[in-house]
């Protein structure tokens, strides 16, 4: 193995790790199940030496790892999709939501936007010829390895080694520091009669060999659920989690009939339980690629009947979906919504599908809303929605005029608000 001595020349600690780093720097930071929590918290000691430090990433999970290094000269995210770790920082202006199309963070990091000067990501332990599997995260990873003036990896045994375009080589990385940490783990959501009643609506809309695009939640796992039975479905997503696996296992997933990437499961980032890390290991069904692949339009939409599951925050009588913001609070992002919603449309008898409860909060509030809350941004425009599908069941909106969309949500709408939906949309209630 000739790039040992490569390995070993360039192991330190964290805090050597870090030290290259200048004031003003812009740092890219894996996230998800690949946060590199040993080097974030090796960041985070060294803020007050460099201030103005940017942190770019897409979604973190667990508690903030910069919380104590605010302020003018601290550290300040860049976030392109928020998350559980940045949203409280976005509140307080620590932060910037960078609205984007999870298939374009690829190409904006290539363009210099933002320029970065080092990258800090988790992989796997090399394999024989000197490759780190990226694991559990791609998304923008490989991207921002190719244009930062530094690499850094942790390197942590529990990293599964997940195949696909998901690799980096020793010549590649410039610091590496190994430390072994768990993988950050979401438990499978409970599926209530709401889901159960959601998935119903859905899985007769999934025809046989259909290729699915699911998100995370309740709601995907209930659809997967309702489809036993079945075989020979695929899977070309932005991410999996513990409910594809069941159904890989099943039998019921297998990519017999997918038109493109045939009998494998595509994704950029797995997010569950550590029995999902562990089984894909190694795992030759499954192919990791970056999120401009994943997400792009014209690769996805090569597979025949592609089905796009996405959820909402709220959606207008026109059909404007919101998916990011509760109001003007930023909750979550733009991800990769769009991306699939126009993939599933140009797919050859594809269908795009938003699916969400009736109602959220206490229940006193309807998700199907005359009007957007002030400050909610608009994530898939009312052009590009198909289906949006609820407990009470489907508003088949393309092609459709304005007062027939209205007159279609209210009656998917829950009837406790259905009545004051027509009123101020000026309509007939149902």
């Amino acid at each position: 193995m000739p790039w040992i001595d490569d390995y070993r020349a360039k192991l330190c600690s964290a805090d050597q790790a870090v030290l290259d780093l200048r004031p003003g720097d812009c740092v890219f930071m894996g996230g998800n199940a690949a946060t590199p929590r040993v080097l974030a918290e090796a960041l985070a000691r060294r803020a007050p030496a460099v201030p103005g430090l940017r942190v770019g990433h897409v979604l973190l999970l667990g508690e903030d790892p910069f919380a104590k290094v605010y302020g003018p000269n601290g550290i300040e995210h860049l976030s392109w999709f928020v998350g559980p770790a940045d949203r409280e920082a976005v509140r307080l202006g620590h932060a910037g939501y960078v609205p984007s199309h999870l298939s374009e963070i690829p190409a904006l990091l290539r363009a210099g936007r933002p320029a970065l000067d080092a990258a800090l990501l988790m992989v796997s332990p090399p394999d024989r010829h000197g490759f780190f599997s990226l694991g559990v995260e791609v998304l923008a990873s490989i991207a921002a390895a190719e244009v930062s003036r530094r690499v850094i990896v942790q390197v942590n045994p529990r990293m599964p080694r997940v195949l696909g375009n998901s690799f980096l080589h020793i010549s590649q990385i410039h610091r590496i520091v190994e430390a072994e940490q768990p993988l950050a783990e979401l438990e499978p959501p409970t599926i209530g009669p709401v889901e159960r009643a959601i998935a119903s609506h859905i899985a007769p809309l999934i025809p046989h060999g259909a290729t699915l695009q699911l998100g995370i939640g309740a709601i995907p796992d209930a659809v997967i659920a309702s489809l036993e039975g079945r075989d020979d479905l695929g899977i070309h997503s932005e991410m999996i989690s513990d409910g594809v696996m069941r159904a890989v296992e099943s039998g019921l997933i297998t990519g017999r009939f997918k038109t493109r990437h045939r009998r494998k499961v595509v994704t950029t980032f797995a997010l569950g339980t550590r029995v999902l890390y562990e089984w894909l290991h190694e795992n030759p069904v499954v192919e990791a690629h970056p999120c401009d692949h994943t997400n792009n339009i014209g690769i996805a939409s090569q597979n025949e009947r592609l089905i796009a599951i996405n959820s909402a925050i709220s959606v207008d009588l026109t059909g404007q979906v919101n998916a990011d913001s509760i109001g003007g609070r930023i909750y979550s992002g733009v991800g990769g919504q769009v991306d699939f919603i126009r993939a599933a449309a140009a797919s050859k008898d594809g269908l795009p599908i938003i699916a969400l409860p009736s109602l959220a909060g206490d229940g006193s509030i309807s998700r199907i809303r005359s009007t957007l809350a002030l400050g909610a941004g608009v994530v898939t425009s009312r052009a590009s929605v198909r289906m949006i599908v609820t407990e009470y069941g489907v508003a088949d909106l393309w092609g459709r005029s304005l007062p027939e969309r209205a007159r279609a949500l209210i009656n998917i709408a829950h009837p406790d608000h259905r009545e004051r939906l027509a009123a101020e949309a000026g309509i007939r209630a149902p």
